[in-house]
């Protein structure tokens, strides 16, 4: 069934979508929040403090990191430009089983894709956290990644993040508001992670933690001496079961002391270190917490 004005719908979305190059061969996609240069995307998909992006015109500019959560992986970005045509936002409660879905991204340097789907459910994950994700049985490849999920009228739903099985899951509008409406912390801790579940060495049990990816020289992380492949297990208060958990115990103002329970190496011996947070830190790059 033809949808009336599905090209002007698809064409405008192209327009307010953008082409991120952010280190290597990595692209990505991201969305103009508004008309004077503000950007949203993935977290993941920028990987330098200077990223490279391009408007549906052709345009190029340089980038500024605003603001950066990797736990939500969502990222702000600024360009110097004007007068930008900006997506429009739609109530991502609102969303419905069944409901059109539109996605526009650039997969495998193909910009300005579109495909489309419906969506499958609005709500948390079995194995992703608390958090909840708009999902839609949309077709996403690499590239696709901080581009707008929209409804049938063109409004954005979500960014689009990842791919689960079938389903492609996008990071809810309102969420993305959030972010961008919400006051920067000092608590930075200076590392990437990645969520896991750490087998018992005395039973079957399995034991939630963050395997730390990347750590930030000089951050907090580095300087109390946590290496990549140190596995987080929580806080003096509590264990962690999902990565915003230890967003949440990163929160505060102010110098101060937190105390990380780990694991390096032997999964029998919990190790822990005493974390020094809220102090002005060289934010050499974007990839740390």
């Amino acid at each position: 069934m033809a949808i009336p004005g599905f090209g002007e719908i698809a064409e405008q979305l192209r327009r307010s979508t953008v082409l991120i190059h952010s280190g290597g061969r990595g692209l990505g996609s991201g969305v103009i929040c508004s008309s004077n240069g503000v950007l949203v995307t993935n977290a993941h998909v920028v990987r330098s403090t200077r990223p490279a992006v391009q408007l549906w015109d052709g345009r190029e500019f340089e980038a500024s990191v605003q603001s950066r959560d990797p736990w939500r992986d969502l990222a702000e970005l600024r360009i110097d430009a004007v007068n930008l045509p900006a997506a429009s936002v739609a109530d991502s409660s609102q969303v419905r089983p069944g409901e059109l879905a539109i996605a526009i991204g650039n997969p495998m340097g193909f910009v300005g894709a579109l495909a489309t789907g419906v969506i499958h459910g609005v709500g948390p994950l079995r194995g992703l956290g608390s958090q909840n994700w708009v999902q839609a049985e949309v077709l996403l490849a690499p590239g696709n990644s901080g581009g707008p999920l929209a409804d049938a009228r063109g409004k954005i739903v979500g960014i689009n993040t990842m791919v689960a099985g079938r389903l492609a899951l996008a990071i809810p509008s309102n969420a993305v508001r959030d972010f961008l409406s919400a006051i920067p912390s000092d608590g930075r801790l200076g590392v990437t992670v990645h969520p896991a579940f750490i087998p018992s060495p005395v039973s079957r049990a399995k034991t939630f933690g963050l395997v730390v990816l990347e750590v930030e020289p000089k951050s907090p992380a580095g300087r109390a001496s946590l290496l990549p492949g140190d596995i987080l297990l929580g806080s003096e208060e509590q264990r962690f079961a999902s990565p915003e958990d230890l967003a949440r115990a990163l929160k505060g103002s102010g110098p101060r002391l937190l105390l990380l329970e780990f694991l390096r190496g032997d999964y029998q011996r919990v190790r822990r270190v005493a974390v020094q947070l809220g102090e002005q830190l060289p934010r050499r790059s974007p990839v740390a917490a």
